[in-house]
């Protein structure tokens, strides 16, 4: 039996980061068993979010930019962001069936036997049932859990909730009520309006914390939802009908939100639809009413097994009702419905889950109290780590978590409160310390899921690539921690693990990328060329070239790139190019220098941004270069006609 031997790494929670922490431990050598509770492999990423959440492509790195080249591959592309599910649901269960890791699944933790703050073992049962309970013996633990179920049973210290802004110095902390994803003043929050008799709608949390102040502390955790996949194939569409349970009262403040909104006719004003390949989207929430289940997720971080599989059906019913509300009900406006019908659930995706996502979108439960507690002030760049491990750059985002009656000018409306949305701040490092416990609490765990951070920072890292580089990180500090026979977690060498990295990204020996950003020394510009500092660019800043009205910029105006390769051989060179240019020029034209001169125009009308990626990798071609020599690539204004980017190049051998 799988569960019978003893291995050298576990990982418990095959989500995203699960997955590649498994990998990156097998990858160096260790016996791997990674447990999961449900079927399903990859979480949110193969679970619906397949319009990806990225602030920028700087932070995605070694396997999840492997992972993410493997979807671009299947596509024929060099990357992709914006996918099918069961495209991810492919590439995840192929990398899970690597040498050296043991999936076992359908076995849910019930308990850890913990001695002297090290993980001896752990008992298992079957998901179904609790019954045939396994011992699990391992050297190194990894919870990468969306809930942190290894961390709480390890007795490893955590947070669940909202810090007050007070407690880390922040200012977007605890409660706030702000304008996104929010109701305009005058909603009537009462089942018969102006009649608070007549009882509040549903949705509406019946006992305000009246006493909660802008920037307190309480224990709401930002609301749930599915990432739901449709499409609007006909050849491909199962109908929405009517759900089970469907209960039409539950939307009647949908409807006092639409009639609320004049101005707001559209389903897209409702439902985000972020668009993927094969005529499907991913859907997600918008607006003050939509998918957001809010207040719902507030006991599910402590629920138990099945407390959580009672919310998560509530979800589910709540979600297959508003979809069918919109379509059918005849308070919704008639457009909306028409577009509403248009869509349908795919019948191949989730096809062993009803066509249903099977993965609740958990965006925050619970949180490590670790040596080193990620704030906002990590996400603004105030302060630096010297021991990062990966990155993020993503705004800190929270969701909305309560929703609430407020009186303003002596009328009670309904409010939502919780969400927040700021950022535009370059990446950040997040350090190892995040990942692992306090030395006096366990030794032999790494948490790259739910790390340590504040509510409002973890806002920002909680994005599934940034899981993935963290899971890898993990996955090759217990690696380390086995081979080197460090006793602690605590003390892997951290420098290794970048050092390795950087050599060797996927752990397979595929030769690593060759990125030069335009910050870099290795890059020199001309005096006409501004340099710009932006958060959907690669890296921090960019360069930037327009025709003006006193001259247009010739060939003297350029950026000139020095390229270094660690072997001889053939590459691939890429350019960076941003999404949102005003005046963007119809054609640019580079120059390469490595022993031959080549000159390739690019056709900048025909760039292609797909999901939510800020820029993208424009091929330039494949070119040789000699190991050691410096060859030189060159941006001009020769033959620009508006405006052009310079930002980072990148090559990578063919051999890959």
């Amino acid at each position: 039996m799988p569960l019978g031997k003893s291995y050298d790494v576990c990982v418990y929670g095959g989500t995203s980061a699960g997955v590649v922490a498994a990998v990156s431990a097998a990858r160096m050598g260790c016996s791997v068993l990674l447990l999961e509770p449900s079927g399903h492999l990859g979480g949110m990423t193969s679970g619906g979010l397949g319009f990806t959440d990225i602030g920028n492509e700087q932070v995605v790195t070694g396997i999840a930019r492997q992972f993410y080249r493997k979807i671009g591959a299947h596509y024929g592309t060099f990357e992709c962001l914006a996918f099918e599910p069961h495209v991810a649901d492919s590439v995840f269960r192929t990398l899970a069936s690597e040498k050296g890791i043991t999936l076992v699944t359908g076995k849910r933790l019930v308990g850890v036997n913990v001695v002297r703050g090290r993980i001896i073992s752990a008992e298992v049962a079957d998901t179904g049932n609790g019954s045939c309970v396994d011992r699990v013996r391992a050297k190194e633990w990894i919870d990468c859990t969306y809930e942190g179920d290894l961390m709480a049973a390890s007795g490893v210290s955590y947070v669940v909730g909202r810090e007050s802004d007070s407690t880390y110095g922040e200012t977007c902390n605890g409660v706030q009520m702000r304008d996104k994803h929010q109701f305009p003043d005058g909603v009537d929050p009462y089942s018969v309006k102006n009649d608070p008799g007549s009882g509040l709608l549903w949705g509406i949390d019946t006992i305000p914390d009246k006493s909660a102040k802008q920037g307190s502390g309480d224990s709401a955790v930002q609301a749930y939802n599915f990432r739901v996949c449709l499409t609007d194939s006909v050849e491909n569409m199962i109908p929405i009908d009517r759900p089970e349970g469907y209960d039409p009262s539950r939307y009647r403040l949908l409807v006092r939100l639409i009639e609320a909104q004049p101005d707001k006719r559209d389903l897209g004003d409702y439902l985000y639809f972020g668009m993927l390949r094969n005529r499907k989207a991913d859907i997600n929430d918008n607006g003050a009413f939509s998918t957001d289940m809010i207040g719902y997720s507030r006991a599910y971080p402590e629920a138990s097994y099945g407390d959580r599989k009672d919310i998560f059906r509530m979800h589910e019913e709540y979600t297959k009702g508003l979809l069918y509300f919109l379509g059918h009900d005849p308070e919704v406006p008639s457009g909306i419905r028409k577009q509403m019908l248009r869509w349908g659930y795919p019948k191949d995706e989730f096809v062993n889950d009803g066509h249903w996502p099977p993965q609740l979108y958990v965006r925050e439960a619970r949180r490590m109290s670790g040596g080193y507690v990620v704030t906002q002030s990590d996400c603004e760049g105030k302060v630096s780590v010297g021991d990062g491990i990966a990155m993020a750059a993503y705004a800190m985002d929270s969701h909305n978590c309560r929703r609430m009656v407020i009186v303003k000018d002596g009328k009670a409306m309904v409010k939502n409160e919780g969400d927040v949305q700021a950022g535009g701040y370059p990446p950040y490092r997040i350090p190892y310390r995040a990942i692992v416990p306090l030395r006096e609490e366990c030794v032999n765990l790494l948490v790259p899921v739910c790390l340590s951070a504040s509510h409002i920072a973890y806002g920002s890292i909680r994005m599934e690539p940034v899981f993935m580089v963290l899971g890898q990180s993990a996955g090759m500090a217990a690696a380390l921690a086995v081979e080197d026979r460090v006793g602690c977690v605590q003390d892997v060498g951290v420098a290794m693990i970048g050092d390795i990295i950087s050599k060797d990204p996927y752990l397979d020996g595929t030769a690593p990328d060759v990125i030069v950003d335009d910050c870099d020394s290795a890059v020199k510009a001309t005096s006409g060329w501004v340099l710009r500092k932006h958060a959907g660019c690669y890296g921090p800043t960019f360069r930037e070239l327009g025709v003006g009205p006193q001259a247009t910029p010739g060939p003297e105006e350029c950026v000139r790139y020095e390229i270094s390769v660690p072997k001889s051989g053939l590459y691939d060179i890429y350019a960076y190019q941003l999404r949102y240019i005003w005046n963007r020029s119809r054609y640019c034209t580079y120059r390469l220098w490595n022993g031959t001169e080549h000159k390739v125009t690019l056709d900048l009308g025909k760039l292609y941004f797909e999901g939510q990626t800020s820029g993208e990798w424009s091929r330039l071609g494949e070119f040789y270069f000699e190991r050691d020599s410096v060859a030189v690539l060159t941006l001009s204004g020769e033959g620009i006609d508006g405006t052009v980017t310079a930002d980072a190049i990148l090559l990578t051998s063919k051999k890959e």
